[in-house]
């Protein structure tokens, strides 16, 4: 008994996209649902006191999104390498592989920091500066830091295959308008007002990257007779 082999063209494509995209996505709610509800410049006793009566909650949270860092990283590895198979060997994917990986080290820092907020408010005694502390690394390493970082991969995707016309534009410029409005939304340690724009960036975002996954060809081939019945017409 022999079994086909795997057609050349669907080797090349490399891994899929969306399956890490998904368990990302699953990941990234997952942490939201769960967070306690504690925020950067909050009155450090109601901090300390979320910590300490939602111990459970905040833990899990902090570990959820330190693991949603793992997919997020094989996400961007398996789109830079699918973008190089189909021949867009410029800047674009690279710099789209610094700003994921760089995005996803800042969930890690993120999640790890949190966690360390919840070990901190369990130690008897006053702890509210370390926790206070912690707290606003986990802050501005999952909101600003990961947003600009973030930005730079939807931007480093969505150039290339824009301009190599490898999916529907609107998905191409919905991507380019969250790149921008994650450079706006990088100020928001300075303008709080801005920082209702990391939320958008952040989900609006998760929705773009399953989008692209799902659209992204695997090969030249595919994007040739997608558009063959236009060229007949």
């Amino acid at each position: 008994m022999t079994t086909d082999p795997v057609p050349t063209h669907a080797r090349r494509g490399g891994p899929p996209l969306l399956a890490p995209a998904l368990a990302w996505a699953a990941l990234t709610v997952a942490a939201a649902v769960l967070h306690p509800g504690t925020r950067p410049g909050a009155d450090p006793a109601t901090t300390l006191a979320l910590l300490r009566d939602h111990a459970g909650a905040a833990q899990l949270s902090a570990t959820v999104l330190l693991a949603s860092a793992v997919p997020l990283a094989v996400w961007v590895a398996a789109a830079h390498h699918r973008l190089h198979r189909l021949g867009l060997r410029v800047a674009g994917p690279t710099l789209g592989l610094a700003g994921g990986l760089l995005a996803a080290g800042m969930l890690a820092l993120s999640g790890a920091a949190g966690w360390a907020a919840v070990a901190a408010a369990a130690v008897p005694g006053d702890a509210t500066a370390a926790v206070v502390g912690l707290n606003g690394l986990s802050f501005a390493a999952g909101g600003a830091g990961f947003v600009v970082t973030f930005g730079l991969l939807i931007a480093g995707v969505s150039v290339p295959t824009l301009v190599g016309r490898l999916v529907a534009s609107p998905l191409g410029w919905a991507g380019l308008v969250l790149a921008a409005v994650a450079v706006i939304a990088v100020l928001s340690p300075v303008l709080p007002v801005l920082g209702v724009l990391l939320p958008v960036v952040r989900f609006g975002g998760l929705i773009w990257l399953v989008w692209m996954s799902a659209v992204l060809p695997v090969t030249r081939r595919r994007v040739t007779e997608a558009r063959e019945p236009e060229s007949v017409r």
